[in-house]
């Protein structure tokens, strides 16, 4: 049976992309599905790429329980396009750009992380670089639900 792929994307690759990788992969591994779902993260844009996800995402998302992957940040390659089966953008500019880079033929999804939390009214998970620790707990936190909505809605229709 094929694997699920799902990748989270955000501008950078350095906070809001990697914890939603890191909240994601904890679900896949709570509920045993590493050989039905698999995850990754990466940028739209390129001015981060080489660089670990930023230390304040990092603890974030410890303080939660999660465990951000200690890798460099990376763009999105044509390649991503025909290995993921989702592409989960964290704001409307990301999904935008994304939308304008899938290649023609693209049969995956390519959508907005919050419009899987009915409780978020599809708004987008701010960029929290230049903010407060505390901006980055609140991203978290939306991430967090989201994720879980997101997760729920796989279940649902692969039959997890």
């Amino acid at each position: 049976m094929k694997s699920i792929g799902v990748l989270f994307v955000c501008l950078g690759n350095i906070c809001r992309s990697p914890a939603a990788h890191a909240v994601f992969a904890a679900m896949i591994e709570s509920r045993g599905l590493q050989t039905r779902l698999h995850v990754d993260s990466c940028a739209t844009a390129s001015f981060h790429i080489g660089k670990p996800p930023d230390p304040r995402s990092v603890a974030a998302a410890a303080r939660r329980g999660y465990g951000v992957p200690a890798r460099p940040a990376r763009q999105i390659t044509d390649a991503d396009f025909l290995h993921f089966d989702y592409i989960v953008a964290v704001d409307r500019n990301n999904l935008r750009t994304l939308q304008g880079w899938a290649p023609a033929g693209f049969s995956g999804t390519i959508e907005l992380l919050t419009r899987f939390d009915p409780t978020s009214g599809g708004e987008d998970i701010a960029d929290p670089f230049y903010g407060s620790p505390q901006d980055f707990d609140t991203t978290l936190v939306l991430i967090e639900r989201s994720i879980t909505a997101l997760f729920a809605h796989l279940c649902r229709v692969h039959r997890l």
